[in-house]
């Protein structure tokens, strides 16, 4: 993170500093930025301990709040001497310190993204890349997905977002100071207006976090509060407190720190709330000042202090990497590559932040604006280049480009018709004439919708969606982080006795609303349920277990009373990535497949299925199988003649819900059999799946 404080170096140095305090160069914030430098790059190493190392970058923010206020409000009042505060001089002050190590750290991954990037990553790469050294990557990464997903690990310039934020801080903070300092030149009208502007950011951050995650965690209104709270300790040091009060805060202010990396982890909400822990406690260790401390100013957090900001830099291209490569869960392979990066970022430090810092400060404002220029252009021309290029296909073996395309091929209305809490249900038709099927359920029913058209395609009717992100269709279930889902399965059961009795087709992912997530790289959800009733559960107990039975078959049967339903059962989950495993496999030149066993699929779904047994028992619903389809020899795969059938690890692609259209025409054929042995479709296939024991 691109605080200032490594300028004191220069300090010391018998330099001019850019950016000091009243009191001088701050070892104590030296040495909190490595507390925070190290938080990070351990949480990003899955080094046990520091699951809530994410943690260290809102201790960053607190810094740069600080030391962003004292030099806006220093600058404010020496205006009043005659010399006029720059906010221009402020920006580019910011961009010597961000843009180069940025600018060349990014064209770097570019380089190393031409040798291993399918043309599909490497097209997003360079979009990130531009997106990176224009400060708005935080926006890009929250329309992606959110930053605990799976999906993120694999994002090269995913840690530009906290970049991209504090300068969007740093573009709208002084102009904001310069305002009020205008209307009312004093430190105490600067404190009132960041009391009011730290509670609505925070009051925006606790509300947001609930409802929109990802919009909270990276956008600026949300994660103001943080960097304004450091302003606090620049405008209401402590002057007189003794050196016991001093200890005991930064005391106190370290141990909210520990405790943060300590006990929270991915599954926090983040920020909101919670977030007063490490906030506050880097604002504690800031207002003690204690200069001589043997928790910060000693040389080895002064050392990781200077080289903070390359070592940010370049530890999660390292991170990614080394998951790339497949080596990201061997604790010698990770050794290694953190004492190299201890290196790499001395280097940067030494060699490309400090010279070009200096040598911009000493140009005139032209001559300036023209190196940081030179700095930024080559990433956003080839950045733009490779973007609009798709990737610049070719460069590797064409079958591994195929492959990896698959993780696109979806459903192409599925963000147009597939809900997302707290949005209504768009209730898209598939074809047209009357209607011939409603589709319920969650992503897994969103995959497969298509196919369910196809399967009719010639019987002049249309599909009906009803898909809702990760809400089982059960009554009285909530989301674990909404309350929505409950909502909309009421709505369906009332909206489906308007229509004409359709056959009803009922697809989950029921394992993991039951057990929760079985993802390689989501260990922390195992066993988890997704869903909760009254209240949120951290395992599966039996008492959970035998509601959700009887508020299951009570929906099935509720449905089948007034039209033919149809659950399917659950596709098989692979676990990782398919298309990803595959086409890195390939690139490596080892074997290219992705499979479970049956006996595995039955282990996870033994329950799930018990369960569609009893409601078919209960009131006649019909058994869908897809196993025959997708599973022979004991295994179930995860492609077909080479290519991928999901385009991630638990979600059919438009290919491998294609295998299931035979399926789904039995349902409009009418050739289910509800007294046939395992009530599965009348299919054109003999290979059944059998029951679990």
């Amino acid at each position: 993170m691109a605080t200032e404080i490594s300028e004191g170096s220069k300090f010391r140095a018998g330099r001019p500093s850019e950016v000091r305090s009243d009191a001088g160069f701050r070892p104590d914030i030296n040495g909190l930025r490595a507390w925070a430098v190290v938080a990070v790059v351990l949480y990003h190493f899955h080094i046990p301990g520091f699951g809530g190392g994410f943690v260290g970058v809102d201790v960053f923010f607190v810094i740069s709040g600080f030391l962003m206020t004292g030099i806006i409000v220093r600058g404010l009042e020496a205006a009043r001497g005659g010399r006029p505060f720059s906010i221009l001089n402020f920006y580019m002050a910011r961009a010597r310190r961000i843009l180069p190590a940025l600018a060349v750290m990014c064209a770097a991954v570019l380089a190393i993204g031409w040798r291993l990037q399918p043309a599909i990553d490497y097209q997003q790469l360079g979009q990130r890349a531009v997106a990176a050294v224009t400060f708005f990557s935080n926006f890009l990464f929250w329309m992606e997905a959110d930053y605990f997903d799976l999906a993120s690990r694999e994002k090269w310039l995913l840690h530009t977002w906290s970049l991209s934020l504090e300068w969007q801080f740093y573009l709208v903070y002084p102009l904001i100071l310069a305002a009020i300092w205008r209307l009312k030149p004093s430190r105490r009208a600067v404190l009132i207006a960041l009391g009011v502007l730290t509670a609505a950011s925070f009051l925006a951050s606790v509300l947001v976090t609930k409802a929109y995650p990802s919009a909270a965690f990276y956008l600026l209104p949300t994660r103001a509060w943080e960097l304004l709270a450091g302003g606090f300790a620049a405008l209401v040091p402590l002057q007189r407190a003794s050196s016991a009060t001093r200890l005991a805060l930064e005391t106190a202010g370290i141990a909210l720190i520990v405790f943060s990396i300590v006990v929270f982890n991915d599954l926090t909400s983040w920020p909101g709330w919670r977030a007063m822990a490490p906030t506050v406690g880097a604002l504690a260790v800031i207002l003690a000042a204690r200069q001589r401390s043997l928790l910060t100013a000693n040389p080895a957090a002064q050392w990781l202090g200077n080289i903070s900001y390359s070592l940010f830099l370049w530890h999660w291209p390292a991170a990614v990497g080394l998951g790339f490569v497949g080596l990201a869960a061997e604790p010698a392979a990770e050794v290694i590559v953190i004492v190299a990066l201890l290196g790499i970022a001395h280097f940067s430090w030494r060699f490309i932040e400090m010279p070009t810092r200096q040598a911009l400060a000493e140009l005139r404002l032209a001559p300036a604006l023209a190196g940081l220029a030179a700095f930024a252009a080559p990433g956003i021309i080839a950045g733009t280049w490779i973007y609009f290029a798709k990737g610049v296909p070719g460069r590797l073996d064409p079958r591994i480009d195929a492959i990896f395309a698959e993780v696109t091929n979806v459903n192409p209305r599925r963000g147009e018709c597939h809900a997302e809490p707290p949005h209504p249900v768009p209730q898209c038709q598939y074809g047209a004439g009357a209607l011939g099927a409603i589709v319920v359920g969650d992503s897994h029913a969103a995959s497969i919708i298509r196919t369910v058209e196809h399967a009719m395609r010639r019987t002049d009717r249309y599909v009906l969606d009803w898909t809702y992100s990760t809400c089982a269709v059960v009554r009285g279930a909530h989301r674990r982080d909404h309350a929505g889902c409950a909502r909309f399965v009421e709505w369906a059961l009332r909206r489906q006795r308007t229509l004409p009795a359709a056959p009803i087709i009922i697809v989950n992912r029921t394992a993991a609303a039951v057990y929760g997530p079985n993802d390689v790289g989501r260990e922390l959800e195992f066993g988890r349920p997704n869903i909760y009733f009254d209240k949120p559960v951290e395992e599966a107990t039996p008492a959970f277990l035998e509601r959700f039975r009887r508020k299951y078959v009570e929906t099935a049967c509720q449905f089948a009373a007034r039209r033919p339903t149809y659950l399917m059962r659950p596709i098989p989950e692979l676990g990782v990535n398919v298309p990803r495993t595959m086409g890195k496999a390939l690139l490596f030149d080892e074997p290219a497949r992705v499979s479970i066993s049956l006996d595995a699929y039955h282990a996870r779904n033994a329950f799930v299925w018990s369960v569609q047994n009893e409601a078919r028992a209960k009131c006649g619903v019909q058994i869908l199988d897809p196993l025959p389809f997708l599973c022979h020899d004991g295994q179930c795969w995860g492609d077909r003649d080479g290519m991928p059938l999901y385009f991630d690890d638990d979600h059919l692609s438009e290919r491998g819900a294609a295998l299931l259209e035979p399926m789904f025409r039995s349902v409009f054929n009418q050739k289910i059999s509800a007294n046939r042995p395992g009530g599965e479709a009348a299919t054109t296939s003999t290979a059944k799946s059998p029951e679990p024991q």
